[in-house]
Parts: structure tokens; C-alpha cells; sequence
């Protein structure tokens, strides 16, 4: 009975000890997320090099479409997320961008901010490339009929998110704030005295 509650208590002790291990891991991954943020040609540059090891591998093999098919419909998902507006405008209690000059100045807020966007695209592509690994995921398929679909998805997609700007006049991009120009001034009348602060030339 003793030797039975010294093992569940030794359990205990091992769970608490890997818990403490993955909270650690955990929170130094984090760190090193918050130190890249500020980065972002470098951030962008490394994904790029992800792509293109995942490509390479992928045409190397000669398989494993039914993962790639699958990457680019999330990849697609991601996407409209990234140039989607936090908050939709086709609901009236949602707060909109200005379209008028005498309206305050509200940037673009994206439903998927870029850092977000560039870590769910970047962490992907990584478990893709590692699924490459696994023969199991080598469905035969014929791989044109799946990248026809995935075309004809993306600019269906791509063509109902370009009307949603057209239509609540949005861009996904923020430019900083913007100045407007006032009217030009009503000229004077002949013989009236010049406004305040010009003396006559």
C-alpha cells in the first residue's frame, strides 16, 4: 500500500517537474518571438528561405501533394485574414474607416496582424516540410486537378475580398495620418484692409 502511494507520488513529481520544463521552454520561445518582432525584412527573408527548402524538397520527391493542396488552402485562409479589416463594416455597430476629410483619422487594423500572419504561414510551411518525412502522407492524387481547384479558389476568394473593399472604401494598408487642405480663402473685397499679421507689400 506504502510502495503504491510512493509511486503516485513520484508520478507527481515527474509531471511537475516536465510541466515546469515545457512552461520554461514555453516562455523562452516567447522571448526570442519578442525579440524578432521589430525585424520584419529579416522575419520575411527567413520564410522566404522556408519556402523555398519546402519547394525544393517537394519537387525533389515528387509527391506529397495532398500536404501541399492542403498548406495553400490555409495559406489562403491566413491571407484573407491578413487583408480583412478587425472589424467587419457590414455591420453598423462596428467602427469604420474615414472616408470623409472631416472625419478622425482611424488606421487599418488587421483581423490577423502581420506578425501573427507571418507566424501561422511560417509555422506551416515547417510542419509541412517535416510531414515530408512520413510516407504516410504521400496520397497518390493526380496533382493538376488539385492545383486547378486551388486557382480557381484563390481568385473566387481573392475577387469577393477586392469587391468588400470597393464597396465600404478600404485599403488594407495604413499610410500614417493623413492631412487634409482647407478651401482657399473668399478674396477681399476692393479697398478692405489686409488681414491681421500681413502688412501691405
Amino acid at each position: 500500500m506504502d510502495s503504491f502511494y510512493d509511486n503516485m507520488i513520484n508520478d507527481g513529481d515527474h509531471g511537475y517537474g516536465w510541466g515546469r520544463i515545457s512552461a520554461k521552454a514555453s516562455s523562452r520561445f516567447q522571448h526570442v518571438l519578442d525579440k524578432i518582432t521589430p525585424y520584419y525584412a529579416y522575419r520575411w527573408v527567413g520564410f522566404l528561405v522556408v519556402v523555398i527548402m519546402y519547394g525544393v524538397r517537394v519537387t525533389y520527391l515528387k509527391g506529397f501533394y495532398i500536404v501541399t493542396y492542403g498548406l495553400g488552402i490555409y495559406l489562403l485562409n491566413r491571407l484573407i485574414g491578413f487583408l480583412s479589416p478587425q472589424f467587419d463594416p457590414e455591420f453598423d455597430n462596428s467602427p469604420s474607416l474615414p472616408t470623409k476629410s472631416d472625419q478622425e483619422f482611424k488606421p487599418f487594423i488587421r483581423r490577423l496582424p502581420e506578425f501573427k500572419f507571418w507566424y501561422s504561414c511560417t509555422k506551416a510551411f515547417c510542419i509541412s516540410f517535416l510531414m515530408t518525412f512520413f510516407p504516410i502522407f504521400d496520397v497518390p492524387v493526380f496533382w493538376p486537378i488539385l492545383l486547378m481547384y486551388w486557382t480557381v479558389l484563390f481568385f473566387l476568394t481573392m475577387k469577393r475580398q477586392i469587391r468588400h473593399m470597393i464597396k465600404h472604401k478600404y485599403l488594407p494598408f495604413s499610410y500614417g495620418k493623413r492631412k487634409y487642405k482647407g478651401g482657399k480663402a473668399a478674396p477681399a473685397a476692393p479697398g478692405a484692409p489686409p488681414p491681421a499679421g500681413k502688412g501691405n507689400e
